[in-house]
Protein backbone atom coordinates (compact mmCIF):
# COMPACT_ATOMS: atom_id res chain seq x y z
CA UNK A 1 0.00 0.00 0.00
CA UNK A 2 1.56 3.32 -1.18
CA UNK A 3 1.07 6.42 0.94
CA UNK A 4 1.66 10.08 -0.18
CA UNK A 5 2.22 13.22 1.99
CA UNK A 6 2.98 16.67 1.23
CA UNK A 7 4.66 19.06 2.34
CA UNK A 8 4.79 23.46 1.92
CA UNK A 9 8.90 24.39 0.85
CA UNK A 10 10.01 27.43 1.63
CA UNK A 11 13.10 29.47 -0.12
CA UNK A 12 12.78 27.66 -3.19
CA UNK A 13 13.58 29.32 -6.41
CA UNK A 14 14.61 27.25 -9.41
CA UNK A 15 15.34 23.60 -10.94
CA UNK A 16 18.54 23.45 -8.65
CA UNK A 17 16.67 23.77 -5.86
CA UNK A 18 13.98 21.10 -6.55
CA UNK A 19 17.35 18.99 -7.67
CA UNK A 20 18.57 19.51 -4.42
CA UNK A 21 15.31 18.54 -2.23
CA UNK A 22 14.44 15.57 -4.55
CA UNK A 23 18.58 13.94 -4.15
CA UNK A 24 17.98 14.55 -0.16
CA UNK A 25 14.23 13.12 0.26
CA UNK A 26 15.49 10.30 -2.32
CA UNK A 27 18.03 8.87 0.40
CA UNK A 28 15.30 8.07 2.95
CA UNK A 29 14.19 4.55 3.39
CA UNK A 30 11.20 3.29 1.74
CA UNK A 31 10.46 6.62 -0.56
CA UNK A 32 9.36 5.39 -4.14
CA UNK A 33 8.48 8.68 -5.41
CA UNK A 34 9.42 12.74 -5.11
CA UNK A 35 7.43 15.80 -7.11
CA UNK A 36 8.88 19.01 -6.15
CA UNK A 37 7.59 22.13 -7.47
CA UNK A 38 9.58 25.27 -6.97
CA UNK A 39 6.90 27.72 -8.52
CA UNK A 40 3.94 26.25 -5.90
CA UNK A 41 6.56 25.56 -3.20
CA UNK A 42 5.33 21.85 -2.98
CA UNK A 43 6.60 18.64 -1.83
CA UNK A 44 4.59 15.32 -2.37
CA UNK A 45 6.52 12.08 -1.81
CA UNK A 46 5.03 8.19 -2.05
CA UNK A 47 6.80 5.85 -0.11
CA UNK A 48 5.58 2.28 0.40
CA UNK A 49 5.17 3.34 4.04
CA UNK A 50 3.85 6.26 6.11
CA UNK A 51 7.44 8.56 6.48
CA UNK A 52 7.88 10.27 9.68
CA UNK A 53 7.45 14.06 9.01
CA UNK A 54 11.11 14.52 10.91
CA UNK A 55 12.70 12.40 8.71
CA UNK A 56 11.04 14.31 5.51
CA UNK A 57 11.92 18.04 7.53
CA UNK A 58 15.57 17.15 8.17
CA UNK A 59 16.11 15.95 4.53
CA UNK A 60 14.52 18.95 3.30
CA UNK A 61 16.78 21.15 5.94
CA UNK A 62 20.00 19.44 4.81
CA UNK A 63 18.95 20.73 1.37
CA UNK A 64 19.03 24.26 3.11
CA UNK A 65 15.25 24.65 2.74
CA UNK A 66 12.32 24.34 5.15
CA UNK A 67 9.78 22.72 5.00
CA UNK A 68 6.19 21.97 6.96
CA UNK A 69 3.58 19.14 6.69
CA UNK A 70 0.79 20.22 4.49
Amino acid sequence: MNTTQTYTVTGMSCGHCESAIRAEVSEIAGVTGIEVDAQSGRLALTSERPIDDAEVITAVDEAGYAAVRS
